[in-house]
């Protein structure tokens, strides 16, 4: 019984711990995308293309889509919501780095269509991992995002709020939809897989954020998605995904 009350109490501080270095954790993520960004920059001016496999890029990328750090925070809190969304953009802007690798900003989908293409190929793996954890940690944001406004009094909950809350949620099903295309258009087996089992495992946050008016577009591409896939744990994860959203209220 000592050893419990023991172990309890260890996970109590560890959890208590993780959500005071939320800031930090951060911090260093994105001094690592930064350092990632003149990386790729370099390479690109030397007209190379980044091997993911070898440091330095291996370690930045591992560093930015951690999927176990952001597995071993404690439940989201509304206090959070400031961080999450600090380091969502953060990961979003490392992972658009390697789909536009060696584009000339602003990237336009049509006229760089063959370079987007090219490195969507290429780096499959990289973008398995990134979208997975841009799927979890939006998911945790839209969670923090909803206890941030069930906290404010009713006077604070002004139209501008609402607004961008309304919004918020449109660009939460917007990442989803953005995974679901990316699994239509055709993944190797395992990383179709990854990216599902991000998509099923969030569920929750998606059934609450996704607004009523999105959830046909969303089981609409789906469908799709779970046509295009050959791989029976892929499509389990999604008919899971699936039913649940097809069931909100």
């Amino acid at each position: 019984m000592k050893l419990f009350k023991a172990l309890m109490l260890l996970m109590t501080l560890v959890s208590s711990a993780l959500a005071q270095e939320g800031p930090g954790i951060v911090a260093g993520v994105k001094d690592v995308a930064n350092q990632s960004q003149l990386y790729l920059d370099y390479v690109a001016k030397s007209g190379g293309r980044p091997d993911f496999s070898t440091p330095p890029i291996s370690d930045q990328f591992a560093r930015i889509f951690d999927l176990r750090e952001l597995a071993a925070l404690p439940p989201p809190k509304a206090g959070d919501l400031p961080w999450l969304m600090d380091w969502t953009i953060t990961a979003n802007g490392a992972f658009k780095s390697i789909l536009y690798f060696g584009i000339a900003p602003p990237a336009d989908p049509i006229a760089d269509q063959a370079a987007i293409k090219r490195n969507a190929t290429d780096y499959e793996d990289q973008e398995a991992v990134a979208l997975s954890f841009m799927i979890r940690i939006s998911a945790r944001e839209t969670q923090a995002m909803f206890l941030f406004m069930e906290q404010l009094p009713p006077e604070q909950r002004t139209p501008v709020r609402l607004e961008g809350f309304t919004k918020a949620r449109v660009g939460s099903a917007e990442t989803v939809l953005g995974a679901l295309l990316t699994i239509a258009q055709g993944m190797k087996p395992a990383n179709a897989r990854l990216l599902s089992a991000a998509i099923r495992d969030t569920s929750d946050a998606w059934v609450a954020g996704i607004l009523p008016g999105d959830r046909p577009t969303i089981l609409a591409v789906l469908a799709k998605a779970s046509d295009a896939s050959e791989d029976d744990e892929t499509r389990k994860n999604l008919a899971a995904f699936g039913t649940a959203l097809a069931s909100a209220k």
